[in-house]
Formats: C-alpha cells, structure tokens, sequence
C-alpha cells in the first residue's frame, strides 16, 4: 500500500493545468463580483437590512455598513492577482478570506454555488497555481514544466463530490417518484420557447428529474474516462445552459462548466496558455525553466488536502445524527450539495407574552425584515429561534420588561403537500439556546420521504 502511494505521489501532470485553472476561475469571480455590485446587491443584502441572520459560531462576523464595498474591492483587487498570477498566494488567502466573510454576514444569501467557492478557494490556498505562466514565475525568472499530480486530482476529486453527493441527495421519494419539486417550478415556465408546451406535462417533469439524478451520478467517472470525456463535456454545458435558462442561478453554471476544463489532458491546457500568450502578445522572460515542482513541505500539503476532502466527504452525512424528516427539519441540511429538493411555503407568527401580566401581542415581522429575509425565515427553524432571540431582546428594552416570552405559530407546505403546523406554540423559543442538539419545538412531519 505504501509503495502505491510513494508511486502515485510521484508522479506528476502540467503545470499548466493549474494555470488555465487559475486564469478561468480568476476571471469568473471577478466577473461575479461586478456583476452583484452593478445589480445593486452589496447594499440590498448587506447594508439596507437592519437585522442580520448568523451561521451559529459566526456572529462575530458583523456588517461593515458602507464599508461593506471595501470588502468586495479587496476581493475584486485579488481577483486580478489570482488571474495574472501575482503574489497568488496572498491573492488567494485574500480572496477566500473577503469572499468568505461577505457570504457569512447573513446566511439570508446562503447558496450551494457560493459555499462551493468558499471551498474551491480555500483547497487552492494550498496548490500551486503560478508556477507557470503568472507574474510570480516571470517575477522569478523560474517556470516549471510539471507540478505533482495530486494537485489536480484533488480539484477532480472536489468537483466530483460536488456532482456525485446531488446525485445521491436525488435518490428520494419526492425527487423520484413524485417529480418534486421539478413539477412545481416547471409548470410556470410554459412561456419558455419550443419546450413550453411540455413543462406542464407529466412525463416531462419525470424526465427531468430522473435525468438530472443520472446526469450528477455518472458525470464525475465520465469526465475521468478519456474516451468518454469529449461527451461527458458537452453535457455538462448542455446541462448547465439549461439549468441557467430555466432558473436565476447567477454565474454558477458558468463557473461548474469552466471548472471541469481541468479533467481534460495537460496538452489541451497547454494549448489554451500558448493561446493567450499568441493573443496578448506575451513573450517568456523565464531564464531557469525547470521539470517538475515539489512544495517546500510537500507532504504535510498533501496531508492537509486530504484531511480537507475527508471532511468534504463526511461533512454532508451529519443528517443521520438527526431524527426526524431532513427536509422538514433541516438539521444538517446545509453544506451537503443538497441542490434544488426542496420547495417551501407558510408563514410564521411570533407572539410576545408578557408573564406578568398575561397580555400579549403579535409582532409584523416585515417591520424588522425585508420580504426576502421574511421568505427565508419563515420555513428555516434556525432562523425562527434565532428572530425569536432577537424579538425578545427587542421588546425587553422596548417593553422594560425582562419578564416576557417569545411564541411561535407556524404552518409549512413541503414539495406541494397541504399545509402543516411547523413549531410547537406552547414551547417559549426565548427559553431555547441554538446549538447542534436535535429541535425538539419542530413538530413533526406528517408524512414519509424515503431516501438518502
């Protein structure tokens, strides 16, 4: 075992890999940044909300109110780093850093895509992503013609976990044999061109659904597989295309096309660098060209990459520590590329006792939220305790009263079912401290999905 593992770690791919990598995933960021500052976003999310939800462990992480921009200049600044491969290790830190934080100041904004570039960024702090064709090999007048394979297996294994886990995520009762939440969402896009006319259809929200279930399944090995590659390509764009006609995902069916680039040979990669440099006009100023490149602590990198796939792999099956309906629940539900399985809808009704007098209220919630922090709230339970608190230290000052309760009424609709009660009213949320434990106020589910 050992011998297989000193022979696949030496042996070693391009180095241009990881530079096209850098160079593609580079410019889309910056793209995405741009474009969430040009839509007027940075102020929508981050700085007109009064209130904030926070990821438990993160409430340190606080707005910067108009300062929030310096943190999307720091990102967008690094973003050009990255791209021309300049101090690319402080660009990346900087990046993943920025970009990180900005997505935790309210987890309103949380999105499978964004949590993925949190990732991808953070496992390419550790890569070597500019020993060819960057500023920083130009700067040193030393390039490398190779770079230890297991930095570009580790991006493959990243993104193939990414693909396979939304497939198993898909093997449910709902996604399977009731077509939900595709039938739902479908059904509205009957003005979409040629295809409208079946997005009512039963037949056809099944062929969805069941071929988006094969395509996450399969895609990963038919990338791997040479000869099945060039096919296996034009479905990811065939099927990322769609997806973003279909749906408002943003960037992120760009970034997932342009990211399985790198299961492609070293020699193509190498072609898209001799490209640029023919269009840009760019001639080498490396003096010292060298074979291949090893980290200075080579195997304490590779230790570190692989304890961060194996938490990649673990970290979305903490939903069996739970009891209870994982969609309904949503205990472990984030972080697991759980994409698009779930449609919610209700309401939440908080009510503010006052013990001492027994009179109480019920508050409008649209007074301390905007309709899209409302939305979120209303069907996460971790939002509802965590507006609870916040009502109740509210109305503690407001009311001069310590003596008050905090009562919640709410009814969801999962997937299309009829609507059904959420939170126990009885139980004070005020009284209840967030935390990894079970949410024994969630009532439960009145009925049975069956799947991972």
């Amino acid at each position: 075992m050992s011998q297989r593992i000193n022979t696949y770690l030496n042996k070693k791919s391009r180095a241009a890999t990881l530079a096209a990598f850098r160079i593609l995933f580079g410019v889309l960021m910056l793209m995405s940044l741009i474009r969430f500052l040009l839509k007027g976003w940075v102020y929508k999310f981050y700085i007109e909300p009064s209130f904030h939800f926070k990821y438990y462990g993160f409430s340190w992480v606080t707005t910067w109110g108009e300062y929030t921009y310096i943190l999307f200049i720091i990102a967008i600044f690094s973003c050009l780093g990255i791209i021309l491969g300049y101090k690319y290790r402080l660009s990346i830190i900087l990046f993943f850093l920025s970009f990180t934080y900005i997505e935790l100041i309210d987890k309103t904004t949380y999105l499978n895509h964004y949590y993925f570039i949190s990732v991808l960024s953070l496992l390419l702090c550790f890569l070597p992503l500019n020993k060819t064709f960057s500023l920083d090999s130009y700067k040193n007048k030393i390039g490398y013609t190779y770079v230890p394979r297991w930095t570009v297996d580790s991006i493959k294994v990243l993104i193939g976990i990414v693909y396979f886990y939304a497939g198993l995520a898909k093997l449910n009762s709902d996604w399977l044999l009731r077509a939900q939440p595709l039938k739902i969402w479908l059904s509205s896009k009957t003005d979409f061109p040629i295809i409208g006319r079946f997005m009512n259809d039963t037949w056809f929200h099944y062929l969805m659904s069941w071929g988006g279930t094969i395509y996450d399944l399969t895609i990963p090995f038919l990338l791997i597989i040479g000869k099945t590659r060039p096919f296996a390509f034009i479905l990811v764009v065939i099927f990322h295309v769609f997806t973003r006609v279909l749906f408002p995902i943003g960037v992120f069916p760009y970034v997932m096309i342009c990211v399985t680039l790198i299961f492609f040979s070293g020699d193509v990669h190498q072609k898209f660098i001799d490209l640029l440099q023919n269009l840009f006009k760019i001639k080498s100023k490396i003096i010292d060209r060298r074979d291949l490149y090893l980290p200075s602590y080579n195997r304490v990198i590779g230790y570190i990459v692989v304890l961060f796939l194996g938490v990649q792999l673990l970290l979305p099956f903490r939903y069996l520590c739970y009891p209870g309906e994982l969609f309904w629940t949503e205990e472990g539900y984030r972080f697991s590329w759980r994409v698009m399985l779930m449609e919610k809808a209700g309401y939440t009704n908080f009510r503010i006792l006052k013990y001492d007098t027994g009179n109480s209220f019920s508050v409008t919630n649209e007074y301390f939220l905007n309709p899209f922090q409302s939305k979120q709230m209303s069907t996460q339970p971790d939002f509802i305790l965590e507006f609870a608190h916040f009502l109740g230290e509210h109305y503690k000052k407001e009311l001069k009263n310590e003596n008050i309760g905090v009562f919640v009424e709410g009814y969801i609709s999962l997937n299309g079912r009829k609507s059904q009660p959420y939170i126990n009213p009885r139980i004070d949320l005020l009284k209840v401290k967030e935390g990894f434990a079970h949410k024994t106020w969630i009532l439960p589910f009145e009925d049975e999905i069956k799947g991972l």
